[in-house]
């Protein structure tokens, strides 16, 4: 599980980043809730490694 949350967490940064380069095109609300989806996903990823 821990490992599948480092996953998500490296394709939500990768998105963005791109989103956020304007490589790829979307609007402000999409690219604020990814980046919300990504600090909640970090911080389970991170509490889970912490107790594991």
């Amino acid at each position: 599980m821990i490992l599948a949350l480092g996953v998500i967490n490296m394709v939500l940064i990768l998105w963005q980043l791109l989103t956020g380069l304007h490589v790829i095109r979307v609007s402000p609300g999409l690219h604020r809730k990814t980046g919300i989806a990504l600090v909640f996903t970090a911080a389970l990823h991170a509490g889970m490694a912490l107790l594991a």
